[in-house]
């Protein structure tokens, strides 16, 4: 059948690379038209394709999926912590932390309409520091999202998806928590946010790209003690993201992918007993690469390897994904 819609395939490697981008699977079936001597391998690469669709492609109505993940960080830090030692007089403690983040995630969705899917991701959370020989294990903030494809799918032409996420603080919030001697699994408020996913196939390679902004709410009522003074309220500050890759069908079994992701954080107010302050802006930068394999006519293993380029990102990113056996639940 030659390489024909091999760039499809590259797409299995945006199962870690890039969690949102959607691409009609219609498509796909168009690029892969069947020749008469290539029955087989067709109906091998449309159960590939079928089985990405949790992250590339929009769901049919009442179809479901249910994906596992496992993703492993590490990131290497220095906590600055002012304590009040006196009257009005401030001692400066440098924490050194090397915290090990493992998380399992189960992430489900469910096609509402051919154009629209839902998706809830459950995180469990593994946290270890190093430095202080502390940890922690519970459940993560559980995220809610919907995917909307606007416009079918053209031949030749780029594929857009606009997505909204809604956050949730179902994890252990660090303001709940003594920092010194705890560690949290969630970011302890909510979050929504929204943006656009774009992807463009020159077969055999797929161009994706992602554009997003995050509204963190405030979180108030709180009677966390830090260095000595009550803190009240912490307005976490809005968040931009933005990431753009590649990825190139090796086989019709293979594929690779390389992306670019970056965040930044607009700075955070925290709000003491006697007085406010502003936090300092952040900015996170991750090169993500990503390998796919069909281990299976209808099994398909992606694992990605990545580090980061900013003081504010994780050091290392390992991560596994794979799709979980729901026939049970799938639409007659």
């Amino acid at each position: 059948m030659g390489f024909k819609g091999g760039a499809w395939l590259a797409m299995l490697t945006l199962l870690v690379a890039a969690p949102s981008w959607g691409v009609e699977i219609d498509e796909a079936r168009e690029a892969l038209s069947k020749k008469e001597d290539d029955a087989d391998t067709t109906k091998a690469l449309e159960e590939v394709f079928q089985a990405a669709e949790k992250s590339y492609t929009l769901l049919k109505k009442g179809e479901r999926t249910l994906t596992y993940g496992f993703d492993y960080s590490m990131m290497r830090d220095t906590q600055i912590q002012s304590v009040r030692t006196g009257n009005e007089v401030y001692s400066v403690l440098a924490l050194p932390e090397a915290q090990h983040t493992f998380t399992n995630s189960f992430t489900f969705d469910y096609g509402i309409w051919d154009n629209l899917t839902f998706s809830m991701r459950l995180p469990l959370v593994a946290k270890y520091d190093t430095e202080r020989e502390i940890d922690v294990y519970g459940l993560g903030d559980i995220s809610l999202s919907l995917r909307w494809q606007p416009w079918a799918s053209v031949r030749g032409r780029p594929v857009y998806t606009l997505y909204g996420t809604l956050g949730l603080p179902t994890g252990t919030s660090p303001y709940d928590i003594n920092s010194s001697k705890d560690l949290a699994t969630g970011n302890g408020y909510y979050s929504i946010g929204g943006g656009l996913n774009m992807s463009y196939v020159i077969d055999p390679v797929v161009l994706f790209g992602s554009l997003g902004y995050t509204y963190n709410l405030p979180v108030t009522g709180l009677h966390q003690v830090r260095g000595g003074r009550e803190l009240n309220k912490v307005e976490p500050g809005s968040t931009l993201n933005f990431s753009m890759g590649f990825a190139y069908a090796l086989s019709y079994d293979v594929s690779l992918a390389t992306s670019y992701q970056m965040a930044h954080s607009f700075k955070p107010t925290y709000t003491f007993a006697d007085a406010s302050y502003e936090g300092s802006e952040q900015t996170s930068a991750i090169m993500n690469f990503s390998l796919g394999m069909r281990t299976a006519p209808d099994y398909i293993v992606n694992v990605n390897a990545g580090f980061g380029l900013t003081e504010d990102s994780p050091d290392i990113l390992l991560g596994l994904s794979l799709p979980l056996d729901i026939k049970g639940l799938k639409a007659q």
